[in-house]
């Protein structure tokens, strides 16, 4: 089986620190790769990957900024779809762009849908109801006007993902400083708890980090530690008592949620979007919707066994249970 892995050109693949959908593109090629499938990984020059590599640009435009994003992104999807008769199967994780090209080419595309960034790209999913394959990453995250074929959910490899059976006493807000995120609910939780709380991740909103984050920062009881690559994410997931995760949009899956399961650490969050899939309540986290239920909640966190998390995600949450799911996805479009 050959297949084409179209990955997004914003960052590399897998990225350095953050990107969600150029680490997912990444575990499903390298993990397809692990069971022998022919994989050629579209995205940037400086990805890695024990397949091949086709690109047409040597870094991303978020990490090169003197390029033209809708440039760089017009000439790396044509880039592959001029190149479709090699491939059985391309699987695209590049949102709706591609599926312009779809019916132009005889190679079938299966869509991963990351999540809508608006509700007005939806009648582009629309218009290729009928011949895309889409797959969602949650069952929350899906829209009544399309047709799916699967829900498969992300998946992590847990190896990179050491278990910490013992906690120090701080939480964690780990991801993007951005309202939809909670950073500023994070906080209010962990001043409320008169607990410490490590703040990790990049700062995408400017205005909202100055007005509603940085006033905060003592250095002390709340710190910002900047953005967490592979071995400080590690460090900082397996060592918290818990991540706080106050999210106040329907996310679409939260790739740290998982990510803190599997170092052992639980997960306190707003129930939202694709959460009550994610954490098993009172087991491998606590589910709330308000800041006071989850000053509760760290006081109960003694309740949660470490290696409970750990086992949850790693059954639901592997790579090589997204890759084997996605499989036997691709053999029944081919019909193998």
């Amino acid at each position: 089986m050959r297949v084409a892995v179209l990955s997004p050109v914003a960052w590399r693949t897998p990225p350095r620190h953050y990107g969600p959908w150029e680490q997912v593109a990444s575990n499903i090629a390298e993990g397809l790769v692990a069971k022998g499938v022919e994989v050629t990984l579209f995205a940037t020059g400086d990805s890695i990957t024990a397949g091949k590599l086709d690109a047409v640009c040597s870094t991303g435009y978020e990490e090169d900024r003197n390029q033209d994003a809708k440039v760089l992104e017009c000439l790396h999807i044509s880039n592959l779809m001029e190149k479709a008769g090699q491939f059985d199967l391309i699987h695209n994780n590049f949102d709706f762009l591609p599926l312009t090209y779809s019916r132009l080419i005889k190679t079938p595309v299966i869509t991963t849908i990351h999540g809508f960034s608006s509700q007005r790209i939806i009648p582009v999913y629309k218009k290729y109801n009928a011949t895309s394959h889409y797959v969602s990453i949650s069952n929350a995250d899906r829209s009544p006007e399309l047709n799916y074929l699967a829900t498969v959910y992300n998946g992590l490899n847990t190896a990179d993902f050491a278990f910490s059976p013992k906690a120090e006493d701080y939480l964690l807000y780990f991801g993007r400083i951005h309202h939809d995120k909670g950073t500023a609910e994070a906080i209010e939780i962990a001043l409320k708890s008169n607990r410490k709380l490590l703040i990790a991740g990049i700062i995408q909103d400017a205005g909202y980090y100055r007005e509603k984050v940085e006033p905060f920062i003592d250095n002390e009881q709340i710190v910002y530690v900047g953005h967490a690559g592979p071995e400080e994410r590690n460090a900082l997931l397996g060592k918290a008592a818990a991540l706080l995760h106050p999210i106040n949009f329907n996310e679409p899956f939260g790739m740290s949620v998982a990510e803190a399961m599997l170092c052992g650490t639980p997960v306190i969050a707003f129930s939202k979007g694709s959460m009550p899939e994610l954490i098993k309540h009172e087991q491998t986290g606590f589910l709330v919707n308000t800041t006071d239920e989850a000053v509760k909640a760290v006081s109960n966190l003694n309740t949660i066994n470490r290696q409970d998390c750990r086992d949850w995600a790693g059954d639901q949450f592997s790579s090589e249970k997204m890759v084997n799911d996605y499989y036997s996805l691709y053999e029944k479009i081919l019909h193998v």
